[in-house]
């Protein structure tokens, strides 16, 4: 480089100096739910039935079950959850309070096509939402909506198994097309599908493909087991994914060209368990399929180099007809968004995986301590994945979800959370060492913002909140909310735009 050149730098950076950490102005903080996990109201106002409204509860040791014929001795959390489609107003109030900048939500698809197919909308979804979203610009809070998030209608799971079919495709973009040209005014920011790659790391397929489980038992952490026929179901309903995804951005930038995209990558940080090259091959594999599989083609536009390899050790068959790959390069996002919550070790000693499984069918790190439900916390993997990701696509990052889920004990009329402060501070110092190694990082989204029904196990005591639901495991309770000690911390964190961090 010579002396007289200029590098304009362009990415976004958080100063630090002796008054704190300062976030680039425009920074999105805020919080996230999913309507599944929040909404209740299940069957109300023409709604129909969704796979999620098909889970039982759970614990961290015993599996949520999916059910076809409602069960009437079990349990199903989704059904009431935390009552926000009744309470929406108070609760959006509080995260006014604390100062929301974005919020989080998904559209329930069996809101607005009650089968998934239907010929017309249901007037009473499409109002709701619209007094939702109304209420959020009312208070300076920008929405990013999640179009599809674990909400498939189960008719369309009868029906066609789910996004098996490509068939699902045009019932997608329909119902996609017809929420983008209602809100086009009120909602710039747009996520296709949540944790999208979920299916690759054992994730349960029912929840995001929609497709009917063989067995009852929704487990975790099978992803080393997927092959053959059920491979082959996955990969063919992953990608008719991407292409109703693409479609969707397509038809969105039609509808409205000031609209933002994003995909939602379940983020999967994998460390080598030793310095064996055995090992870290695995931890390099682990990474490729389970995030570079989905990010590629959604941010790139086109299957990764190594997808030919994967799908030959899958024993799996791509599906792909003219036209396909056209669509695809045509359809990309322009933000790429994520989740974190954990890392995992990658061994090629099956002995040492088995003895000593994580949730996603990795192997436990001995260096690191761990929640309540056995999720290993590791800030640095935050800042790990933001540099590589943003290293591999260029483009903006937007952490939408990251939090602790721990069983609060109410006291004095609140929660003394300082275990879930620790947590998020952890966390978004890593973001500022990521922005600091050059990162463009939109914003942070705290999952969960309220209390709500846990998707891994069903439960209402693993709590991510800053607000505190007066509801237990039973059903029981007032549903009020409480402000917890961590309400008033990210109250702070937000008004000073980051330099409260250290508080």
């Amino acid at each position: 480089m010579s002396e007289n050149s200029t590098v304009t730098w362009p990415q976004r950076s958080v100063v630090s100096d002796a008054d704190g950490y300062h976030f680039p102005d425009g920074f999105f903080w805020g919080g996230a739910t999913a309507s599944n996990q929040c909404e209740g109201a299940w069957d109300k106002d023409g709604k129909g039935e969704s796979c999620a409204d098909h889970f039982t509860s759970g614990t961290k040791d015993e599996p949520r079950r999916f059910t076809g014929e409602f069960d009437p001795t079990a349990k199903y959390p989704s059904h009431d959850a935390i009552d926000h489609y009744d309470r929406y107003e108070e609760d959006i109030r509080l995260f006014a309070e604390m100062g929301f900048k974005m919020y989080r939500m998904s559209i329930n698809w069996t809101r607005i096509f009650p089968n998934g197919d239907d010929e017309k909308p249901n007037q009473a979804g499409l109002d709701h939402y619209r007094k939702v979203f109304e209420l959020c610009h009312e208070f300076g809070i920008e929405p990013l909506v999640t179009m599809s998030h674990y909400e498939f209608p189960y008719a369309l799971s009868l029906k066609w198994n789910g996004w098996e079919d490509r068939r699902t495709i045009d019932c997608f973009v329909r119902f996609t097309t017809t929420i983008m040209r209602e809100y086009k005014d009120l909602v710039k920011y747009w996520l296709t599908f949540n944790e999208i790659n979920t299916p690759l790391m054992g994730g349960g397929p029912t929840f995001s493909l929609g497709m009917l489980p063989e067995t009852e038992e929704l487990r975790f952490g099978k992803g080393d087991a997927l092959h053959g026929e059920e491979a082959t179901r996955i990969v063919n309903g992953i990608h008719h994914q991407f292409l109703a995804s693409a479609r969707t951005v397509l038809e969105g930038r039609k509808i409205n060209p000031e609209f933002k995209f994003g995909c939602m990558i379940a983020s999967n940080v994998v460390y080598p368990y030793s310095c064996k090259p055995e090992d870290v091959m695995v931890a390099w594999d682990i990474q490729q399929r389970t995030n570079y599989y989905c990010g590629d083609v959604m941010v790139r536009g086109e299957y990764a180099p190594f997808t030919e390899r994967y799908l030959r050790e899958l024993g799996a068959t791509l599906s792909i007809e003219p036209g396909d790959l056209e669509l695809l390069r045509e359809g990309t996002v322009d933000f790429y968004s994520l989740s974190y919550y954990m890392s995992g070790c990658g061994t090629a000693d099956k002995a040492v995986l088995n003895a000593n499984r994580s949730v996603f069918s990795t192997a436990k790190n001995p260096y690191l301590k761990a929640s309540e439900w056995g999720w290993q916390i590791d800030p640095e993997g935050l800042r790990y994945y933001l540099d590589e990701t943003y290293g591999r696509y260029k483009v903006p990052l937007m952490v939408v979800e990251n939090g602790l889920g721990a069983m609060d004990k109410v006291e004095d009329g609140t929660v003394h959370d300082g275990y879930r402060v620790d947590y998020l501070r952890e966390h978004i110092k890593a973001i500022v060492r990521a922005m600091d190694d050059g990162a463009d990082v939109l914003g942070y989204l705290m999952w969960g913002c309220i209390d709500i029904v846990s998707a891994s196990t069903g439960e209402m005591r693993k709590r991510y909140g800053f607000v505190y639901v007066d509801k237990d495991d039973e059903g029981n309770g007032t549903l009020a909310r409480l402000r917890k000690d961590s309400f008033w911390w990210y109250q702070r964190l937000i008004a000073s735009n980051g330099s409260s961090l250290e508080e």
